[in-house]
């Protein structure tokens, strides 16, 4: 992959999400009373109901998400670290409700795509012109031997953030454990959310551990040999921690095969058993229930879509985007739920009308922080292809390697802009 371009240029690109270029015009008077549908409040959805409510007001939008308050899992590995409170990462609903939008915090229970219709717990039963289905990943419990809901009360998981229940544990340990301790990682294999997103926690951890518990290890035991941006999160780490962080990937052994949480054990394919004092897995995962009780995903767990449209190739009048869909070879990022879903957006307008399509290209940056004033960054640019998803030829790249102290602190600077810009074009 070519070097990144210019920081200035990455930070156009990231605030390109905020003016999007897609068309917007308005529908018939006819086809005004259109309802679009929006299932998931999270990068996708919530993208995707504002999205639709200022740039279509004719339509009837409506978004179901059962928690009324939105905790990212971007910037939660800064809570572990000690630089952010909970409050920093959690959002609210009203300025989706003040532009409009229809707010039901309920659980979608099932999808009649035949009948276009949708089952609410509560007992709702709601009807959609199109449905845009968002609702993120599912935890595949048991996909690891010993790891089960119980086992994720020893060992959090912190990767479906939810209330933030789950990352407020996780940094409950580590503030208990004694300095000395070992800090132990399962990474999984591809594909799952945030590919950088297990070696940002790594490195928010040491960041913690080298100012409350410098005599602490970590071991981030990986079922891959390589990972997104691992020059320079390696880089990074005997820049800042030393030889704190140890790193197995899986021709080394380094892939969990089975967790005992009584023992507080990971024990890897070749029968090696490391004990530690707080653990993290981060499991296998696959689209959220709804998906996969409607119907919608394929043998491999995700939704497989029309890289255009983001129609769902089981249900045409259902819209997924974000996390639940399979969109490689795009990664499962916030700006990516965030940019598609205002193309899924534009594209269910368009087909209500009788059109095709816009033309579509869709952008990726993704930050990660190292350390205090340590930022580095991958863009990445897609289009639709022939078979699915292409990146487009020397479109996008990483941030340089070296000694460039001035660069990392820009980097760090650029992704608080980047959350801050995001989650404002989410949620107003």
């Amino acid at each position: 992959m070519t070097h990144a371009p210019t920081r200035r240029a990455a930070l156009g690109a990231t605030l390109g999400l905020i003016a999007s270029p897609l068309a917007a015009p308005a529908l018939s008077r006819a086809q005004g009373q259109a309802r679009l549908l929006v299932i998931g409040g999270g990068f996708g959805g919530a993208s995707a109901a504002r999205f639709a409510r200022t740039s279509y007001p004719e339509l009837q939008v409506t978004l179901v998400e059962p928690l009324t308050r939105f905790v990212t899992c971007p910037y939660g590995n800064l809570l572990l670290g000690g630089t952010r409170q909970i409050g920093d990462i959690t959002h609210a609903y009203d300025g989706l409700r003040a532009a409009g939008i229809r707010i039901l915090h309920d659980w979608a229970e099932g999808i009649d795509a035949g009948a276009k219709r949708v089952r609410l717990r509560g007992g709702e039963t709601l009807s959609y012109d199109k449905l845009i289905l968002s609702p993120g990943i599912a935890i595949r419990f048991g996909a690891l031997p010993g790891y089960d809901e119980a086992a994720a009360e020893v060992f959090p998981h912190a990767w479906v953030p939810g209330d933030g229940s789950q990352t407020l544990l996780l940094r409950r340990q580590l503030e208990a454990m004694p300095d000395g301790g070992v800090v132990g990682f399962s990474i999984p294999p591809n594909p799952f959310r945030c590919p950088p997103g297990p070696y940002e926690r790594i490195s928010m951890v040491a960041a913690y551990l080298r100012r409350h518990k410098p005599r602490s290890k970590i071991l981030a035991l990986d079922a891959k040999d390589a990972f997104s941006k691992q020059g320079l999160f390696q880089d990074g780490w005997k820049a800042l921690y030393g030889d704190m962080v140890e790193w197995v990937p899986a021709s080394r052994d380094g892939k969990v095969a089975r967790v005992d949480p009584a023992a507080k054990v990971f024990e890897t394919e070749f029968g090696e058993r490391h004990r530690l004092d707080v653990g993290n897995v981060i499991p296998p995962q696959s689209a959220a229930r709804i998906v996969l009780g409607s119907g919608l995903a394929a043998q491999t767990g995700w939704a497989e879509v029309d890289p255009r449209s983001f129609a769902s190739k089981a249900a045409p009048d259902i819209h997924i985007v974000g996390d639940a869909m399979n969109g490689a070879p795009m990664p499962k990022s916030g700006y990516i739920a965030n940019n598609t879903a205002k193309q899924a957006v534009a594209s269910a307008v368009a087909a209500l009308r009788g059109e095709a399509p816009p033309e579509a290209v869709y952008f990726n940056t993704c930050y990660s922080h190292v350390g205090e004033d340590y930022g580095i960054s991958i863009v990445g640019i897609f289009r639709p292809g022939a078979g699915g998803f292409v990146e487009v030829p020397n479109s996008g790249g990483v941030s340089p390697r070296g000694d460039l102290p001035e660069q990392r602190r820009l980097e760090a600077i650029h992704a608080d802009t980047w959350y801050a810009s995001i989650t404002r074009d989410m949620f107003g």
